[in-house]
């Protein structure tokens, strides 16, 4: 009888050869190009953002193609006015002259109604209130009036970039003046009172979720947060908008009802799941030998909590303060809706304000295609993709790279 130790099964190199399969091929095919897909369609959006505000960078060479445009449709207008009031001076005549012809009358005459009223002509038209004097005596004819004003900036066309410096944001003027210091300045104050109230207590929260509750709390906990993430922006808007704007006026007493505080605890509770959702997962993610560790060692389930697996998670945290913060910058209807909507410098929190994005959707359906403003619409836009693009390089390099080495002790 053979032993099994003599049955050795012989691999050979067709043998370890991997099989092919028509359903994995495909399925990997499917899954990379949609993957490619993705990062071409994100690549193009860029490219299109960027493309449209190149014109602010050349602005000087299309003034002066548009000023040129201009006057020469200004210059055939007029010749085309004065050959019509010319011609309108000579009434033309079709045919031969027309023979008044007496209406006719049928049956027995009629007497007249008014034999007492005698005809009169009146010379001159009726006026009513005091006389007005010609404004244009010397006018013979018609005349077709031009407007030359030409809407431009005074400052010049090559200084359009002057004004970006400045805290005045008049689009629409003959001076237009696209300062971008308070649009800055109250997205930031929005996002930073968003981050002050959404990272202390979704961080709080994933902390109970992860190391105090039990099981059964935690399926019923981590749904309901995470559900507000399902909640559309514009439901949060109107909900801040007609209840959060009221009660904290009342409490408060402030004189703009709706302002930047208001914005930002509007965006905290769409900031509140993603921050939740990304810190409960790194704090899961701590290995379980360093709780009992640190049980073992007499240490109650706070200090555990607070000093063990919260410093270990920290990378995880700050990646989802960053995504936090990438939320709040780039929300458009919320800041429509519950922030006042006024590009109001102030470090006052209970004044006014107007964002990036803000300022995006509600000023691009109201701008003429290849104008300035039109232009300064998308650099906003670019701005708010180079700034999400910093916060993911900052999160990719940083936090995965000196945080966890630090935490390895590397």
């Amino acid at each position: 009888m053979n032993s099994p130790l003599t049955n050795k099964q012989t691999f050979t190199k067709e043998s370890l050869k991997k099989q092919f399969r028509l359903s994995e091929f495909l399925a990997e095919k499917v899954i990379s190009s949609v993957a490619f897909l993705s990062i071409a369609i994100i690549f193009l959006i860029f490219i299109f953002v960027f493309k449209e505000s190149l014109p602010l960078f050349s602005f000087n060479d299309k003034a002066k193609a548009n000023t040129e445009i201009q006057a020469s449709t200004g210059a055939e207008v007029e010749t085309y006015g004065a050959e019509t009031a010319a011609e309108e001076s000579q009434p033309e005549t079709y045919g031969a002259p027309a023979e008044s012809l007496e209406p006719e009358t049928y049956g027995a005459p009629t007497e007249d109604l008014n034999p007492a009223v005698e005809e009169t002509e009146s010379a001159e038209p009726e006026t009513y209130g005091t006389v007005t004097e010609d404004l244009n005596p010397d006018s013979t004819t018609d005349e077709v009036v031009i407007d030359e004003k030409v809407t431009e900036n005074k400052e010049g066309a090559d200084k359009t970039w002057s004004t970006f410096f400045s805290t005045e944001w008049v689009p629409v003027s003959d001076n237009p003046r696209f300062g971008l210091i308070a649009l800055l300045v109250g997205t930031l104050k929005v996002t930073l009172i968003a981050i002050l109230i959404a990272g202390p207590l979704a961080i709080l929260a994933a902390v109970y979720t992860s190391c105090f509750a039990s099981n059964r709390r935690k399926e019923i906990i981590k749904p309901i947060i995470e559900m507000l993430a399902a909640f559309p922006s514009v439901v949060i808007g109107f909900f801040a908008m007609m209840v959060l704007a009221t009660f904290f006026q009342d409490i408060f007493g402030y004189d703009s009802r709706l302002n930047a505080f208001i914005g930002g605890v509007a965006m905290a509770l769409a900031a509140i799941p993603i921050i939740y959702t990304i810190s409960e997962d790194a704090l899961s993610a701590v290995p379980k030998t360093y709780t009992e560790a640190s049980l073992a060692l007499g240490a109650s389930k706070a200090q555990t909590a607070f000093s063990v697996i919260l410093p270990a998670a920290t990378p995880g945290i700050f990646a989802a303060l960053l995504l936090g913060v990438g939320r709040v910058f780039g929300e458009t209807m919320i800041a429509l809706m519950a922030t006042g909507n006024a590009a109001l410098l102030s470090a006052n929190p209970f004044e006014s304000v107007r964002t990036f994005a803000a300022t995006i959707g509600s000023e691009m359906a109201e701008t003429v295609f290849g104008e300035t403003h039109y232009s300064v619409l998308f650099f906003i836009g670019s701005l708010l993709f180079i700034f999400s693009f910093i916060l993911n390089a900052v999160a990719e390099f940083y936090v995965k790279g000196r945080l966890i080495k630090k935490f390895q002790g590397k």
